[in-house]
């Protein structure tokens, strides 16, 4: 185990697990039961994992609403030279969780970060959900509205790689119409919910077809939801720069199918530039339609 400079303390992000207790790992047990003090982003669920597994050790709350208050006091201690367990309530602090901006103050004043993996929302949705393939991002949550929400969910639609989303089941109905307007009704999806526990669910379906079932109540909106859109493929073009009418014609096509979603037209030229080869300047002076 590293050691930290001289009089300062360790910072650990320990991830917990997602929703099935038997996910914590025994690394993760012992450094929350070695650290004098754990900051948690709510103490209640946090005590109870402890409790399942017989450690005991002081918690203190830090989360999103008293973070301002409560980083200068946790910069304190480290500094003072003693250990701290920064957990959430589910996951990896700092990933669409509390966090990131203790281990960024940390990491300024040259103080020790160590990451203790464990379960993960996003690799079980990639994994589980069998349209991700090899490349993939990850892009938490979006927008809730106007054009931010717009011009996030056009860029979505213009990645050649799979997308993996966050989202609240009030929301998730809206964002899969939205998602099957952006990158098309045809592009395959999957909703992953309540990952690692009783009620785990995998419903894979076109983007149209999903938002559809959401939309007349064929699927569940409760629980913890992760979305993947599978990776955007330009029909029918080949990556040669030298690429003939026909393909041409059908990558400008694609140009204004992601304009026309929100993505500006430089953008969306580039990406499908990007994945078929064909010369950006031939598809960025596409016509802008009548």
């Amino acid at each position: 185990m590293s050691d930290p400079p001289a009089g300062l303390g360790r910072l650990y992000v320990v991830a917990t697990p997602i929703g099935n207790l038997g996910d914590v790992t025994h690394r993760a047990l012992e450094v929350l039961g070695s650290v004098p003090l754990v900051a948690a982003e709510d103490t209640r669920i946090t005590r109870r994992l402890l409790d399942r597994y017989g450690v005991s050790v002081r918690l203190v709350s830090f989360h999103a609403r008293n973070a301002a208050r409560r980083i200068p006091e946790l910069l304190d201690h480290l500094r003072g030279g003693v250990d701290l367990a920064l957990v959430t309530d589910a996951g990896t602090p700092g990933v669409s969780d509390p966090g990131d901006e203790l281990v960024v103050a940390w990491v300024a004043e040259d103080g020790l970060v160590i990451p203790i993996p464990g379960a993960s929302s996003v690799l079980a949705a990639v994994v589980g959900s069998a349209i991700a393939g090899p490349r993939w991002s990850f892009e938490g949550f979006v927008p809730r509205r106007g054009r931010e929400r717009r011009e996030r969910l056009a860029r979505i639609a213009a990645d050649e790689r799979a997308t993996v989303i966050f989202e609240a089941p009030t929301r998730l109905a809206a964002t899969l119409a939205d998602l099957a307007s952006a990158c098309g009704a045809d592009r395959p999806g999957a909703v992953c919910r309540e990952l690692t526990k009783i009620h785990e669910e995998f419903v894979r379906a076109r983007l149209g077809e999903l938002a559809e079932r959401a939309r007349d109540g064929r699927l569940t909106l409760r629980g913890e939801v992760v979305v993947v859109v599978g990776a955007r493929r330009v029909a029918s073009v080949t990556r040669d720069a030298t690429s003939g009418p026909d393909q041409v014609a059908i990558a400008r096509s694609e140009v204004e199918r992601l304009v026309a979603g929100g993505l500006s037209r430089a953008d969306a030229a580039r990406g499908v530039a990007e994945s078929t080869g064909i010369q950006r300047r031939l598809l960025y002076g596409a016509p802008r339609g009548r």
